[in-house]
């Protein structure tokens, strides 16, 4: 994925469900009793969408020589 463009386009899509699973989860917990283990799953769900958030936002950094 090296092309500028299709960065831009992932990221774009990985940013949307981050935050779709951000609401829901607020949803979630909002009604208890709520399943415990559903909310741990999105969360672990968010954090991975948010690792590669950070690896693309990190690729389209243009390299600083030192």
């Amino acid at each position: 994925m090296s092309d500028s463009k299709e960065i831009y386009h992932r990221l774009a899509e990985l940013e949307l469900e981050h935050r779709q699973v951000d609401q829901a989860i607020v949803l979630l917990m909002a009604c208890p009793p709520f399943d415990e283990l559903q909310v741990k799953r999105m969360k672990k769900r968010k954090l991975l969408l948010k690792d590669q958030i950070t690896f693309l936002k990190f690729q389209l950094t243009p390299d600083i020589p030192a």
